[in-house]
Parts: structure tokens; sequence; C-alpha cells
């Protein structure tokens, strides 16, 4: 997770005979695809209804990279015709697209278990099967412009702009961004769990950091020029010029382990955030989609100048909280990888490609630049607020107390919705699009908020849920009955 804050510019673009032009953004983030919002519909119903994508048995998913619950019933009640609006962006209708949308891009990469890789043979060619594909592919272009769609409206790129410019608009950012104590940092040294919040954190990157470059290496095929071997070297660090125990994504395994995490891809599916999958997203939306090339390399730019000096904070962090026993050498490598690799981006992959071809490609690669740091934003927003909200567990079960006491209003009373669990069933994280009050009629629940997070709420006893929170519910008496009801704000 890249954490630094986003700075709208306000410049001037050039048009091809040098005259000034304003730059707008496409009405949506993708091409249309031509098919009507019904079957849309029904195309993104049958891609949800994959077994593959459906409830598991445990929070923590061992070994099995195929395996990545998406929540049918969220997606039945869903249209994903429309973009999101800003306000929207952690909703359930937005999760619900981030992990179909993952799972998509996610096609493209080659994902094997590390273990008794015969038991799960049957998972391994449903997800790449033909069927899987297509129909993925199919949906695609709806999914992006439903959550990146907010992008086109709050970021507009006007004005003079200049190669120098950019590399001086970089270099500011890059200056403010050093100066920075870093958000995120600062709310997992000042929960009272510190090893929990970090152990949080490092959850919400793991999606990115152990299959690390992958993104962005859809860029390094084709024929550009010089340009491509500049990628190619950011890259080829990356991947620890073939030695896997310098890969960078081997190097974050080790960090995990020593936390006493599993290293396995996507083990944690169940607790990634909405704003951690839009990150991972982001780049995959632009470095999958070549017309966005331009838009790649600005993200990439900034994404690589600014991350040496979060790794810095990161490894201060993990060391207050955890001492000498973690491995910090993924983020302490990142220390002068990446400042250098900032370097290369900016003068040997974006000046570059300015001077080839044209200043009329530099609104798309400030539009990178700004795109990314909106969405890094969102993702440090979304992490701090549950963050809160999961490290208040018992502040939110008293809430509920005097809820209760105080009488449910007659508007309230319609919202009710009455779930039955047994134990046993298989689980499934979901995320609220309203303040709700969860009372237990009968049985003990048990509601997670993350990894290691949960509370347990008895019979006659409640719990208030915030909007765009993240949770799971399990039963762990053999039936449980309990209503959520919708709160006003």
């Amino acid at each position: 997770m890249r954490e630094f804050s986003h700075m709208p510019t306000t410049a001037e673009s050039r048009s091809p005979t040098g005259g000034a032009a304003a730059i707008k953004a496409p009405a949506t983030p993708a091409a249309g695809t031509g098919i009507a919002p019904e079957d849309i519909k029904r195309y993104v119903q049958l891609y949800a209804a994959n077994p593959l994508f459906g409830h598991h048995d445990e929070w923590v998913i061992t070994d099995n990279p195929f395996r990545r619950p998406v929540d049918h019933q969220a997606v039945t009640q869903h249209n994903f015709s429309q973009p999101l609006k800003r306000e929207e962006v952690f909703s359930s209708s937005a999760l619900a697209a981030q992990r179909m949308l993952f799972n998509v891009y996610e096609t493209d990469l080659v994902f094997l278990p590390d273990k008794d890789f015969a038991a799960k043979r049957a998972d391994f060619e449903s997800f790449y099967s033909n069927e899987n594909k297509l129909l993925g592919e199919l949906i695609r272009p709806t999914l992006e412009a439903h959550v990146f769609g907010f992008l086109d409206e709050e970021i507009d790129i006007s004005g003079k702009w200049s190669a120098a410019a950019v590399k001086s608009y970089l270099q500011h950012l890059v200056d403010n961004h050093e100066r920075s104590e870093l958000d995120i940092v600062s709310a997992v040294l000042s929960s009272p769990d510190p090893e929990k919040a970090a152990l949080a954190l490092l959850i919400q990157v793991a999606g990115d950091f152990l299959t690390e470059s992958s993104a962005s290496a859809r860029n390094l095929l084709g024929k550009f020029g010089p340009v491509q071997s500049e990628l190619f070297k950011i890259a080829i660090d990356d991947y620890g010029y073939g030695v896997h125990k310098a890969k960078h994504s081997t190097l974050f395994e080790s960090t995990m382990a020593t936390c006493g995490l599993a290293t396995d891809a996507h083990a944690y599916w169940h607790f990634y955030l909405t704003g951690s999958l839009a990150l991972n997203n982001y780049y995959h939306y632009v470095c999958r989609d070549h017309s966005k090339f331009f838009r790649a390399i600005g993200a990439i730019a900034v994404g690589e100048s600014l991350f040496a000096h979060t790794c810095r904070k990161f490894s201060e962090m993990l060391r207050a909280v955890f001492g000498d026993r973690v491995d910090t050498y993924y983020f302490d490598e990142h220390f002068h990888i990446d400042a250098h690799h900032g370097r290369m981006a900016a003068e040997n992959v974006v000046a570059p490609a300015i001077a080839k071809y044209g200043d009329s490609v530099i609104p798309e690669i400030v539009r990178g630049i700004e795109e990314l740091q909106s969405i890094t934003s969102l993702a440090d927003t979304d992490f701090m607020a549950q963050l809160a909200w999961a490290d208040d567990l018992q502040g939110h079960k008293a809430a509920a107390a005097r809820a209760r006491q105080g009488g449910l209003s007659e508007e309230t009373e319609s919202t009710k919705t009455t779930v039955v669990l047994r134990e046993g069933e298989p689980v499934i994280t979901r995320a609220c699009d309203a303040d709700s009050l969860w009372l237990v009629e009968s049985g003990t629940l048990e509601l997670v908020a993350g990894h290691g997070s949960s509370i347990q709420i008895q019979a006659g006893e409640g719990l208030v849920v915030r909007r765009g929170r993240l949770q799971g519910a399990s039963s762990v008496s053999p039936r449980c009955l309990y209503h959520v009801y919708q709160l006003k704000d």
C-alpha cells in the first residue's frame, strides 16, 4: 500500500498544433461492449456463480489460490451498470465488483499451490477455463466503469504542461512525501493492539506484494524502443534478476512468516478491504489496457518514486512493534532500490516517452499520477476506518445496548432483516451500506472484523456495524438467530 497525499493539479495541456487545449476525460473508463445491460447483468451473475467464488469453510484459505469468495448473494442484489460515486467506493457493490475484477485480471497470471496439486487440479482447470475467462472478459469493462468511473469526475487535467513541469511535479510529490510520517503507520502504532494492527496492514499489502510487479509486467511485451528496456530493468530488479531467494515477493514471504502469517497467495482473501483491492486493480486496469499505456507509466513513476520512504516507515513500524523477531529485509531493500527505480521511471521512461511521442501524451501521464494518488488515498482511508472500528468492538457493543434501550423507531423496524446461521456453515465477509444494529435473539454469534479480530455476541446482546466496514459472521452455537436494522445517519 503506497501512502501519500492526493494533490490535484491545475495546468494547461498542449494541442498537436501547439495551442492550449482543455483535456476532458471520456465519459466512461472503458469502451462500450455493445452488449445490452440486461445481458451484462446475467453474465455478471453467471461469473459470480462459479463454485470457486462461493463461500468458504474457513476464514483463512490454505494453499488454494483459486478459491476466491465473491458473495453471489450481494452480486444478485446490485446493478453494476453505472459508475459509483466517490462516497460509494466502500459499498457492498464496490466490494463485490472489486473482488470479481481482481479475479478477472488474475486469470492472466500463473498460480499453483505449494502442495498436493492433484487434489486441487479441478479448481485449477476451472479457474483457467475458457468459460471463466470468457465470462470475465465480457463483464470486465462494465466492472471497470463501475469502480473507476468516479475518477473521470474527480480528476480534471488541464493547463500547460511540459516534460520539465512533469519532472518538477514528481519531485515536489517526493519532497512532500518524505516529510510525512504516514497516517497509516501512525494508526498502527497508536492502536491499543499494535501487533494485531500491524498484521492487518501486512495482510492488506499481501495481495500485491506476493505477486509483485505482475501488473506492470503486462507492459513489457511488444516493441516500443528504449523505454521498453528501461521498464524491463525495473521489473527484473523486482524479480531478483532470476534468483528466487532475491525475488521481492520471496523477501516479503519471509516478513510475513516471521510475523506468524501464512505466505500462501490470497490466504487472507476474506480480509482484503475494498480500498486495497481497488489499489491492486488500478495497476491492472491501466497496464492491461494498452490504450492507457501513458497513464500506466505515470502511475508507475509516482508509485516507484514514493515507495522508498513508505518502506522506510513500514520497516521502522514493524521493528517497533515486533522487535528483532521480524524480518524487515523486504522493506529495507526498497530504501535504495525504489529511490533508484523512481529516478529510472522519471528520467528513463517518462521523459523519453514525452520526447518521442510528443506533449500530447503528457495529460495521460499526469492523469496516471493523479489517479494513483487518489486510489491510494482511498485505500489508506479504508484501512484506518476499519482499524478504528475493529479496535473498538466492545464500544460498539455498548452502543448497541444504548440503541436498544432507547427503542427502535418504526422506520428502523421496517428495515429489519432476520438471519439464521448454523454452526459450521461456510463463511463470507461483506461490507455494510449503512450503519446497522445487529441484535442476537438466540444462540451465540461471532462477528469477525479482520484476521484475529472478532467478538462474540450472546442472546440479548448486539453490536453496531459501521457503514462500509468489512465484517463476517458465524455461529458458535448449533443455531443462531439475529436481526439487522439499518440506522439513520
